[in-house]
């Protein structure tokens, strides 16, 4: 699809389409205006994957771009662009922006005009996440999406939705602050070195600058535990299940589906790039937290007695796996855990969808007060199994394919040499069936003991349509996952052999210093083999 500025299209027109639900006369109008703004960028996103073709290099500037000056006298800009790293990302975030809008529908109904306003921000600021390509505006599309995130809870929550709003922000803001020291810092050094001495946050020429080894660590430990933050990485995952439980429905499939890669997606875009030698020395301890997360995760879901808490803590299970991917540093576990960003998106954003229905119907959470439900509502209790089996991994289902490529990756990984630490990461899977059945046999199978159960409604024509697009994706992405492999493959093979190139590069400087420094302390390096 040919047409001009379509990525930043993509990225604002959520925005304007503010305009809408402000001057909507009633809640019907504020609900369709939402609906039809969020179904048009997601239609105009579908241009974003014709459009992208994955045998043009975009080792020099990303496809379908936007560029703009911003910040006079700095080299800050407005740079947005599509490449195999993000495509995906952007499509699931625009496809999830409808069902969200869909999913609200009857769950809120207090404030509409300000509810549907914050969705439609948070859309733009994620979109602008995935988007972009210079590290400032990165930085702010990623504050952006605090804000309205913050409210949704804040105001549509539980009953402690107050605690979990100020602790989502505050667990946030300070990684944020953190990476925003590093990016200042790595400005100024790339500004000297590669941009005639000019700071620059434009993501080529970060790249094109080799980072000294020993600066190195802080600054990708910094940007790193930003994003620890966010995805969340044991041990900063404590806010996630508060966050999870108290934000209403919406908030949680938009939570769960995309916000939580912006951490994952950060790994990726900035860490691996931008400090590749300190990447492969943190990585085995990363991956060991990943692994411990996978674990940890899976076995407090299982004792868990309220089902969306389970959910959010298989959140932390599955995201292990993605970081696990990322760090074991070849092709496939990369693939891997790109596809499986959008994977956990999908399946998990349906979980959470289909919680909500059961809590719009019965007001409670908790398993114990549901039981044998599978009579009264086969349709719900059919989806429901569908998205648990997709979940766990089941073979032929979208899950099964990101954790197959992610685990015979990380056991070849030459860097994590460790393929112990990739057995235990595969009891993962086996507990991930553990819980996910135990809470579809709690909630579904038994005796109707409750008459409320046995007079529950099933799903109406609403709840089908919301939940088919992912039910469509959960069968073709594990049955033809291709399509969106080699979208990215290229890319994910650009990365890796820039990672390469760029660390045997700063070990060539410091060697030079090394060298330097010996000459003008009147030594020479005994490795030489001179005599003085």
């Amino acid at each position: 699809m040919n047409i001009p500025h379509l990525t930043s299209l993509i990225i604002f027109l959520p925005l304007f389409g503010i305009l809408f639900t402000l001057f909507a006369r009633n809640d019907t109008q504020i609900k369709w205006a939402a609906l039809i703004v969020t179904s048009v960028t997601f239609l105009m996103s579908i241009g974003l994957y014709i459009g992208f073709d994955p045998s043009i290099s975009t080792a020099s500037a990303p496809q379908l771009m936007d560029v703009a000056p911003w910040i006079p006298g700095l080299d800050v800009k407005y740079f947005v662009g599509i490449d195999g790293l993000n495509l995906l990302l952007i499509m699931l975030t625009t496809l999830l922006g409808p069902i969200v809008i869909l999913s609200s529908w009857t769950y809120i109904r207090a404030n509409l005009k300000a509810y549907y306003t914050l969705l439609l921000i948070l859309q733009t600021g994620i979109t602008g996440v995935f988007a972009s390509f210079d590290v400032m505006l990165f930085y702010v599309f990623f504050e952006l999406t605090l804000i309205p995130m913050y409210f949704i809870i804040g105001l549509w929550g539980g009953e402690n939705r107050i605690y979990a709003a100020i602790k989502f922000v505050l667990y946030t803001l300070v990684g944020s602050l953190l990476m925003l020291v590093a990016l200042i810092a790595l400005g100024y050094l790339a500004g000297d070195a590669v941009n005639g001495g000019v700071f620059t946050t434009d993501w080529y020429k970060l790249v094109s600058y080799t980072t000294p080894i020993p600066t190195q660590g802080w600054l990708f430990l910094m940007f790193a535990i930003a994003f620890a933050i966010k995805i969340p990485l044991f041990p900063f995952h404590t806010w996630l299940p508060d966050a999870h439980v108290q934000a209403p429905t919406g908030g949680s499939v938009v939570l769960a589906g995309v916000l939580l890669k912006m951490g994952t997606y950060g790994l990726v875009r900035f860490c691996l790039p931008f400090f590749p030698n300190a990447t492969i020395d943190y990585a085995i301890w990363f991956a060991v937290l990943a692994v411990i997360g996978i674990v940890y995760g899976a076995l407090v879901s299982r004792a868990q007695t309220d089902i969306k808490k389970l959910v959010a803590y298989s959140s932390v299970s599955h995201l292990g796996f993605v970081v696990l991917g990322i760090f074991a540093l070849n092709v496939e576990a990369m693939q891997g855990a790109l596809i499986q960003m959008v994977n956990h998106g999908v399946s998990t954003g349906a979980l959470f969808l289909i919680v909500g229905m059961l809590y719009e119907r019965r007001h409670t959470r908790n398993m114990a007060d549901y039981g044998g439900i599978a009579k009264s509502v086969p349709v719900l209790s059919f989806f429901m199994i569908f998205t648990v089996l997709a979940s766990a991994g089941l073979p032929g289902l979208n899950g099964f394919v990101g954790e197959f490529l992610i685990l015979i990756g990380a056991f070849k990984s030459t860097v994590l040499n460790s393929p112990f630490l990739v057995v235990i990461a595969t009891t993962g899977v086996i507990l991930a069936a553990v819980y996910l059945l135990y809470m579809v046999y709690e909630t579904f199978w038994g005796e109707i003991t409750d008459k409320k159960n046995e007079e529950m409604p099933d799903l109406n024509g609403r709840e089908i349509g919301l939940l088919i697009p992912l039910f469509l994706l959960m069968i073709i992405m594990g049955f033809m996952p291709n399509p969106f492999l080699q979208k990215s493959e290229p890319a994910v093979r650009d990365l890796l052999e820039g990672i390469e190139t760029k660390r045997m590069a700063a070990e060539q400087l410091q060697r030079d210093e090394s060298a330097v420094a010996h000459k003008f302390s009147g030594t020479i390096p005994e490795s030489t083999g001179v005599r003085r």
